[in-house]
């Protein structure tokens, strides 16, 4: 049935529901998540609908825009083809489209609720996220700063993400508010995802928390935690295990970024270890050497995991830890690709949703299995319609 003329899902919901790939029962589309995202703005004298302003930005950002003026540019440049996909609707008393201008779009991503907006295109990758293949589902947790768009106060806007280690998707992600910080958003940020049973969560040794532990545990998910200097008493005890006695489980090198770096990595069973529900200690020494240079640095990390042998091998352990840094990787394609650190956009929400935009443009980018973010981008640009594409509109 088409939707009602004053519903606020425009029209495009009819053009998705006569696409073959999209039918009712099947995974939500994008427009439909964005529906799920409460709208900010006194329903009197609105002219453009939430979701259609959330697709025309989502599209725009897809396409290289890497402020709200580039934004506003791309809506006034898209086709009418685009725009009536989208759902904007031809002005009755002109011939003309009436297109939402950029003020429109400024003022709506500066009241915009952060927390439901990252809920939906979250939800929107993690239901076209592949299958882990065999290996173990992991998730990356990490923040990372805004730094250009510090209020007045000084404060920067920092957001706390999950990353999916298999296809690098932004799968949550969380304001840090400016009275509180990381370690009391892990849990927040981990209760939007639906279902952690059987994950390997992830993190830096901020995150080394046995509270964390405990929350993961109650969930059904597993750990591997990095132990440092918060952890004094755990990091002593494992630095004690008898590690020369243990026989090396693991070796890799890797090159690039002008340097060698030579992992080896040993893991034991010990018991009692003073973390809860730890069944490993892991053992992770890295050598590295600037090429240009000659300059060799050696690094011995220790870490717990809740896997028992049985669930993980050293090699899938090395791995996990290695693959961590994918939502690092992530981070800087938000800062060089989108220069991100450069924005000083600042007003309410506007700087937290333009991050979420930038999540979901990586993230279909990827599903579309582009390697470079850059010349996906470029592309997009050369054709109004590719943004479409990629996020299931057309």
């Amino acid at each position: 049935m088409p939707a009602d003329a004053s519903s606020p899902i425009p029209h495009a919901f009819d053009q998705l529901r006569e696409h073959p790939g999209a039918v009712p029962g099947e995974i939500p589309v994008l427009l439909e998540r964005l529906a799920e995202v409460p709208d900010p703005r006194d329903p009197r004298g609105v002219r453009h609908a939430l979701v259609v302003l959330l697709a025309l930005t989502a599209c725009a950002v897809l396409a290289g825009a890497t402020s709200l003026l580039a934004v506003g540019e791309w809506i006034n440049d898209a086709p009418p083809s685009v725009l009536e996909r989208l759902g904007v609707r031809p002005d009755p008393l002109s011939p003309k489209r009436c297109l939402p201008a950029e003020a429109t779009v400024r003022r709506l991503l500066g009241r915009i609720d952060g927390d439901a907006l990252d809920r939906a295109v979250g939800r929107w990758l993690a239901d076209r996220r592949a299958g882990a293949d065999g290996r173990l589902h992991a998730v990356a947790v990490d923040g990372k700063t805004l730094r250009g768009a510090a209020r007045a106060t000084g404060r920067k806007i920092h957001l706390l993400a999950a990353c999916d280690h298999l296809s690098g998707l932004v799968l949550a992600q969380l304001d840090v508010g400016e009275k509180t910080n990381e370690i009391t958003c892990f849990q927040p940020l981990l209760e939007t995802l639906a279902d952690l049973a059987g994950v390997v969560v992830t993190s830096d040794a901020m995150h080394t928390q046995r509270e964390h532990a405990s929350y993961l545990l109650g969930r059904g998910a597993q750990y591997i935690v990095i132990a440092k200097g918060n952890q004094k008493k755990l990091h002593k005890q494992l630095k004690s295990l008898p590690w020369k006695q243990i026989p090396l489980q693991g070796r890799t090198h890797d090159t690039g970024h002008g340097r060698g770096e030579i992992r080896r990595i040993k893991v034991c069973t010990a018991n009692s270890l003073l973390f809860p529900g730890a069944r490993q200690a892991i053992r992770l020494k890295r050598r590295r050497m600037d090429r240009k240079t000659g300059k060799v640095s050696i690094k011995t990390v220790y870490a717990v995991t809740s896997l028992a042998a049985e669930q993980a091998t050293p090699a899938e352990l090395a791995r996990l830890i290695r693959s961590h840094w994918k939502i690092e990787a992530l981070h800087h394609v938000r800062d060089v690709t989108f220069a991100e650190d450069a924005s000083q956009l600042r007003t309410g929400s506007a700087p937290r949703a333009m991050a979420t935009w930038r999540n979901l443009a990586i993230g279909a980018l990827r599903l579309a299995g582009k390697s470079s973010i850059a010349a996906g981008l470029r592309r997009n640009a050369r054709d109004a319609s590719r943004p479409l594409a990629l996020l299931g509109l057309t």
